[in-house]
């Protein structure tokens, strides 16, 4: 297999650090340790980071000294080009490159920017070091603006020069690419003959990904930021000068403008802060003041009511000078703008073949599995299904931040619980873009007394009224459980804002175990630096009797299986083997037995310790002819108390990232998130849910009938 791949542009402005992005996720589904390098970087080390090597830093956790993720600074290749050493200066690159190769499988190289007073050898550079370090070439041509036919010549000399130095190119993104031409320009790139061995995508241009967010214009303008630090994630997708009167003014903002004015501007101040509260003009995505001016401050506790405050930024230039410097900013991809990375990975994801590619690139599997590729597995799989999940905590903002996530990378179908209009003003104040997305509210849908009268019937032998069904459905978590119920959507996914005992009630009430005889149990997956183990229970049951811990093993071990994970499980004790005695390790043994009684396919060791189960030198030595100690992949903890703390000193100590809790067990699926989730956790347990959902379709499908002769 190679071990790594270049990415060169065929000019500046290309977008290929979207395209590198979405490479370098494609990679950590095969590869363990993948790295990052730039042969040139533009900014010097001692002043600021190079912006893609810390977005793929902070996105793939790369835990790579930053010295040995670039080459050679661009002032110091231009001193040495200037003096005529150009080996000098490709010698120092590949000396550098040689030492990150020496701690990672795979290098991903994103080549130079074309923006250099040297531009015009940048092209040479680029080809001389991909030749030099033997990497294959992904090619990444601008179509942004232009005639097919210059793409086309453009792209075609690149390529030409390209194969005339040696170098192996596997494949060209067409990038930035309107609409109209999207589904013509690859066959026109295939009708040219130069581009029949390799693959040719074409990847749409997306207007978020090209325009600055507040933060970065604040930066770039040296602003001081006077209000509004939390929404400087917002893009300015235009902007206007406010030098006329209000009502001109007005005509001229739509969704994303940035309005820039004088500071002592009062009257545009307000009214434009008064246009967030208004349904019928669009919001701004921030305002900044010139000529150092501030509001006065009764204008400035006017503008302090305001609900939801956009970036008010204050600049020293003059109106003219600032609106010059806002049109030539340049947009980047910030490590910080996840509405940005969303949305590239996105793209990527949607226009590029990843099989095919991948392919490509790598010719050997790897039977590490990384967090991140667990990760990515999980989203492909709950893309493939497209199942409807409901979230019952509507207006929880991590709940609306992972739906803008799930929903732009088309992962699932989202039903979101609550006041639609609550639900709709938090979207709006957190200037979140969502697709398609449905809003119920409980307490005025029409299913609210066909779900109180299924829910009587489920449990008026426990003596509940209709009345109090009533009551009890409008509650979000039993509302959302009964849709799972009667197959209104796939799954449920809530306790961001709920506790577990209130996420998982209903669904016990509801939904129901699969049998009587197996409880509902979960598995958390730890995701370990080169693995992913399955731990249960750690969640639910306190304290199993050996019939209940054998079927959570079963449980744990078919969930395993369901998310590629090869089920080989330990049964933990505090002893291992036949060396101990008493009640707690008994029931272990007994359970053990069982399993391997009703389940004989299924390999199983136990009583075990975790050291013996994991760790391959320490079963040598206590169990060594076991087929699972040492290389044990799901564990099964004796009771609650040693499984939660376990999962959570684990997590805590090692570093390994938790999912879950994946609930089991039950007729169809309902997950519970941790109050202290991130958005992550959130778009992962989504993804479980719907992964799970899927299962059980086809679980339940029809037999095919038996042909009789």
């Amino acid at each position: 297999m190679s071990n790594g791949l270049y990415i060169t542009a065929t000019e500046s402005g290309s977008g290929k650090s979207a395209i590198a992005l979405g490479v370098m996720e494609m990679l950590f589904r095969k590869l363990d340790c993948v790295g990052f390098f730039r042969p040139i970087i533009r900014r010097d080390p001692e002043e600021s980071w190079d912006l893609d090597i810390e977005l793929m830093s902070s996105q793939f956790n790369l835990d790579r000294p930053y010295k040995k993720m670039y080459g050679i600074t661009q002032a110091e290749a231009d001193r040495l080009l200037s003096l005529g050493k150009k080996g000098e200066v490709l010698e120092r690159i590949i000396e550098k490159y040689k030492e990150a190769q020496q701690d990672c499988e795979f290098i991903l190289c994103e080549g130079t920017d074309f923006v250099s007073s040297t531009a015009g050898v940048e092209f040479d550079i680029n080809a001389t070091i991909i030749k030099n370090l033997s990497c294959p070439v992904l090619l990444v041509a601008d179509a942004f603006e232009k005639p097919m036919k210059e793409v086309s010549l453009l792209t075609s000399l690149t390529l030409e020069s390209l194969v005339s130095k040696g170098c192996d190119v596997i494949g060209t993104i067409i990038n930035r690419v309107s609409q109209e031409d999207q589904d013509k320009i690859v066959d026109h790139f295939h009708e040219t003959g130069l581009f029949k061995k390799q693959l040719v995508y074409a990847v749409p241009e997306e207007e978020v990904l090209a325009k600055p967010t507040l933060s970065e214009v604040a930066d770039a303008l040296d602003a001081k930021v006077l209000c509004g630090h939390k929404q400087l994630y917002r893009h300015a997708r235009q902007f206007t000068v406010a030098a006329m009167q209000l009502r001109n003014l007005l005509t001229r903002i739509s969704h994303g403008t940035l309005v820039i004015t004088p500071g002592d501007r009062a009257d545009v101040i307000v009214a434009c802060m008064a246009t967030l509260s208004s349904a019928s003009i669009e919001n701004i995505s921030g305002i900044i003041l010139t000529g150092g001016l501030t509001p006065e401050k009764p204008v400035w506790d006017l503008i302090r009511g305001f609900s939801g405050m956009v970036p008010l930024l204050s600049v020293e230039d003059d109106t003219f000078q600032t609106a010059v410097r806002v049109e030539k900013l340049r947009a980047d991809i910030s490590p910080y703008d996840e509405r940005k990375v969303t949305r590239a990975l996105a793209l990527f994801e949607q226009h590029i073949d990843i099989e095919k590619l991948l392919d490509k690139v790598i010719t050997t599997d790897s039977t590490i599995v990384t967090p991140k590729m667990f990760e990515y597995d999980l989203i492909r799989r709950a893309r493939t299904f497209k199942k409807r999940i409901v979230l019952p905590e509507g207006t929880e903002d991590r709940i609306l931040r992972a739906v803008e996530t799930l929903l732009r990378r088309e992962i699932v179908d989202i039903t979101l619980l609550g006041n639609e209009k609550k639900i709709r003003q938090k979207i709006n104040k957190l200037g979140l873009r969502m697709g398609e997305l449905e809003i119920i509210d409980p307490q005025r849908s029409p299913n609210l007394e066909k779900y109180a009268r299924e829910y009587h019937n489920l449990r008026k032998h426990k003596g509940l009224t209709l009345e109090n069904a009533r009551d009890r459905i409008a509650d979000v978590n039993y509302f959302g459980t009964m849709m799972v119920h009667l197959g209104h959507v796939d799954g449920m996914v809530s306790g961001a804002a709920h506790s577990t005992a209130a996420t998982i009630k209903p669904s016990f009430e509801i939904i129901k175990a699969k049998q009587r005889s197996t409880p509902v149990s979960s598995v958390f997956f730890m995701c370990l630096w080169d693995k992913v183990l399955a731990y249960g229970d750690c969640a639910i049951n306190p304290d199993p009797d050996a019939r209940e811990l054998s079927e959570i093993a079963i449980t744990s071990a078919e969930t395993a299986a369901m998310f590629g994970i090869e089920p080989k499980i330990a049964m933990l004790s505090y002893s291992t083997g036949t060396s101990g005695k008493g009640k707690d390790v008994d029931k272990v043994r007994e359970a053990t037995a069982l399993v391997r009684k009703s389940r004989p396919d299924l390999l199983i060791e136990g009583p075990i310790q975790y050291d013996a189960a994991v760790e391959p030198n320490v079963a040598k030595t206590k169990m060594p002819n076991s087929s699972v100690a040492g290389k044990a992949t799901v564990f099964i903890f004796p009771d609650l108390n040693t499984g939660n703390n376990t999962y959570k000193a684990v997590q805590r100590s090692s570093g390994a990232m938790a999912i879950g809790p994946a609930l089991q067990g039950l007729n169809k699926p309902v997950n519970d998130l941790s109050r202290g989730c991130l958005v992550a956790d959130i778009i992962n347990t989504v993804a479980i849910t719907a992964i799970q959902a899927a299962e059980e379709d086809w679980n339940n499908r029809p037999k095919p009938l038996e042909i009789i002769k």
